[in-house]
């Protein structure tokens, strides 16, 4: 088996936006990238984030909500937060070699309004997200 590079994506509960991210570069850059992602804390994978994807044909429903593991993150050739609070408190990074990016998005997890209005956040979100892979993948950025 090559040895893919390791992008790990980190947020706040890795219940969203590092599951959202992780869907997109497994689907679109999953032949050149190992990707994982984990949260400081575990809360779930939001149903609604399972949801959205779904609709871009993107299937994260067996994921699971992982909390930060030393060990990943350390071997990881790219780390990237996703959320402020995750930048600010991401464990340190003990290998020089890791580059450590941070792409900071809204929490959808945190919208408010009608089920339509919330949805159409975590589409924002998601889409938000996608160009950021998309770019990371093609571009190398």
């Amino acid at each position: 088996m090559e040895n893919k590079p390791l992008v790990y994506f980190l947020c706040t509960g890795n219940s969203c936006r590092s599951q959202i991210a992780d869907g997109f570069l497994k689907a679109l850059g999953g032949e050149k990238y190992e990707v994982k992602s984990a949260g400081l804390e575990a809360h779930g994978l939001n149903p609604r984030a399972v949801q959205v994807m779904k609709e871009v044909g993107v299937d994260i429903s067996h994921n699971s909500s992982d909390v930060i593991d030393p060990e990943t993150l350390n071997r990881a050739a790219y780390v990237i937060t996703l959320c402020g609070h995750a930048d600010e408190h991401c464990p340190v990074i003990m290998n020089p070699n890791v580059i450590k990016w941070h792409w900071g998005f809204g929490d959808p997890a945190k919208a408010s309004g009608t089920e339509e209005e919330i949805m159409e956040q975590f589409r924002a979100v998601r889409d938000a997200i996608k160009v950021r892979i998309e770019q990371f993948v093609y571009k190398g950025k």
